[in-house]
């Protein structure tokens, strides 16, 4: 019983925060504008799958680079001394202290037309160069923001494989290449699953990135989301689009889960 009344607070938190939310995005979600039932919002989906599509898969390019910037500075991190992995990661986190907006306005900077970077190559006789209004922008800013969140589940995992298994490896005539494959790889999957879902599904929702680096060439599904609410006025269909991101996210989860949990079965085969 006295358990139950210290989790009372926590029920109220997510019923009023997350559970009552989700009943009114669905609520509209299957409505029209005059409340009467309906699934044309749903079907009118399909009308959007281009823009889904691209949502994803630049989320994916993002999570992949992200993957491979992030995961030769885990393992560097997971191998220094204390003095430095505290000093590196102080670095890591030091950016997740600014908020969002400014960083993405602080590249904004950088890109622009009159930017930092084309001013000087503006002074060099060089003719700007179209850095920002394309998926390549959009990209880059989804590393630079999300990078950190795939960075410290790498670092998390990788601190904690036993330094005994490399060595055995190794003294059964494992090279360089083949202990990295055969148990550093294996062994830190759960932190590359985690990273890679924790970057994705900021990525794929995200507007703010895509409106200010992609301009009119690069529209996500939250740039639609977003109009729909503050344009077009029409929150049933903004709300449909939001249930239907809301699943994609949520099976993006349960693949996590599901490859997680088969980590704790896993065997090292040398």
């Amino acid at each position: 019983m006295r358990n139950k009344l210290a989790a009372a607070p926590y029920l109220l938190w997510m019923f009023i925060f997350i559970l009552a939310p989700l009943a009114v995005v669905a609520y509209f979600a299957f409505t029209d504008r005059s409340g009467a039932f309906t699934l044309s919002n749903l079907a009118s989906l399909q009308n959007y799958t281009p823009i889904f599509v691209t949502s994803v898969v630049l989320a994916l390019i993002a999570a992949l680079i992200c993957l491979i910037i992030a995961y030769p500075v885990a393992y560097f991190m997971a191998l220094a001394d204390p003095f430095i992995q505290r000093l590196l990661m102080m670095l890591v986190m030091l950016p997740m202290c600014m908020s969002f907006l400014l960083r993405t306005m602080a590249l904004v900077a950088l890109l622009d037309d009159t930017g930092i970077i084309n001013s000087f190559l503006g002074n060099l006789g060089i003719a700007p160069l179209p850095l920002t209004r394309n998926n390549a922008a959009v990209v880059l800013g989804m590393v630079y923001n999300f990078l950190p969140y795939m960075i410290l589940p790498l670092y998390t995992v990788m601190e904690k494989i036993d330094p005994r298994l490399i060595e055995a490896a190794q003294d059964l005539g494992c090279d360089s290449r083949q202990t990295f494959t055969k148990v550093i790889l294996p062994l830190s999957k759960s932190g590359i699953i985690s990273g890679f879902t924790m970057v994705f599904v900021p990525a794929v929702s995200t507007f703010y990135i895509s409106n200010k680096l992609g301009g009119t060439s690069t529209v996500l599904i939250g740039d639609v989301i977003e109009s729909q609410f503050k344009t077009a006025y029409n929150p049933n269909l903004g709300a449909a689009m939001a249930l239907g991101l809301m699943v994609l996210v949520l099976l993006c989860i349960f693949l996590m889960n599901h490859f997680t949990d088969d980590d704790d079965e896993e065997v090292i085969t040398l």
